[in-house]
């Protein structure tokens, strides 16, 4: 047990400092905030504790209250830094929606032009969500579209539709989870998984691709299945 503690802790340090050395190329203060906050945080309850007499108490507490609000800093921080190296890049919807949470299906590209705007499809408790991303104007015909060829699988399913974006009528890349969590849930569990099964027929753009016969260009592989 205590050597599956020591193993796994390295790993963990490791995936910090990772974290951190991504968040610095992108967040360049986030050091000194991290500082800031550790010392005005711990100063603050080491003043508060000479003020009643216990400074060794306030000390100890000062330094774990420290730590927590360093932690809470760093992770928003790099939160909002990973969201900025996604925004802008293709496939980057998919990506944040692949991380909703438990009770979500997701389908990435069910849907895409040849300008390579594209849709996605996430299935849970709150019906269906279509997730375009790529130029608003061409999204929309590309959802349309979407709805109706749904409508000829599933009925009487509630379906919302989002345009990933900062514009107006737009959905920020990094509000997408907030806004699908946010959504009311409507659907029981079993039926979440009727509904699933039931489009999963409509299949993607990559099992709806044809295959050609006979052997292989050479240097071509086939895709690798999830």
């Amino acid at each position: 047990m205590a050597r599956d503690t020591s193993e796994s802790n390295p790993g963990r340090l490791k995936q910090i400092a990772q974290t951190y050395k991504m968040t610095r190329r992108v967040d360049s203060k986030v050091g000194l905030v991290l500082a800031a906050v550790g010392i005005v945080t711990f100063g603050v309850i080491l003043a508060i504790g000479f003020l009643i007499g216990h400074p060794i108490y306030a000390g100890i507490l000062g330094f774990l209250l420290a730590l927590l609000a360093m932690a809470i800093i760093f992770g928003r921080r790099a939160e909002k830094a990973a969201f900025g190296q996604l925004d802008g890049q293709p496939g980057a919807a998919a990506a944040v929606l692949d991380n909703v949470g438990r009770g979500w299906s997701v389908t990435p590209a069910v849907a895409m032009t040849r300008s390579q705007d594209v849709v996605h499809r996430a299935v849970g408790k709150a019906g269906i969500v279509l997730v375009g991303e790529g130029n608003p104007n061409r999204l929309k015909g590309l959802l349309a579209s979407e709805k109706k060829k749904m409508a000829r699988i599933v009925v009487d399913v509630p379906v919302t539709d989002l345009i990933v974006g900062n514009g107006e009528g737009q959905v920020p890349l990094k509000k997408i989870r907030t806004t699908l969590l946010k959504l009311p849930r409507v659907l029981p569990g079993p039926k979440v998984t009727e509904v699933n099964d039931r489009l999963r027929a409509l299949g993607d753009l990559m099992s709806n691709m044809p295959v050609p016969k006979g052997p292989l260009p050479k240097g071509m592989r086939m895709p690798k299945g999830r």
